[in-house]
């Protein structure tokens, strides 16, 4: 399905700085619950993000990454994720996240 240049331009997609990890042991696959800072203009979201394979929560802290922030909030387990943390899955289906090459300002949108 080919997708046209106006539906691509309302996914919004922006920079983030991870500030916080927890483990989420209800998730049913291992999750961390993350607190992402997105900047003044679209605040702190969090998102609950299949990553445990490659990464330990302490690494993930004042990481950057892309995230689309506009689908609707979503109930998993006993939390609410508010955006979607956005990576490339390996050849055993984990996901390896996407970040920009130089770092960017919070809230930077993707185009």
């Amino acid at each position: 399905m080919e997708l046209s240049w106006d539906d691509f331009d309302k996914v919004d997609m922006r920079t983030g700085t991870i500030i916080e990890v927890i483990d989420f042991p209800k998730a049913r696959k291992p999750a961390y619950r993350l607190t992402i800072d997105f900047g003044p203009e679209i605040g702190v979201k969090k998102s609950s993000a299949q990553i445990t394979a490659h990464y330990r929560k302490e690494d993930l802290l004042q990481r950057q990454i892309i995230a689309v922030v506009n689908f609707p909030p979503k109930q998993i387990a006993d939390f609410i994720s508010e955006c979607l943390v956005l990576g490339v899955y390996d050849e055993n289906k984990d996901v390896i996240l996407l970040k920009p090459d130089k770092p960017a300002g919070n809230g930077f949108k993707i185009g």
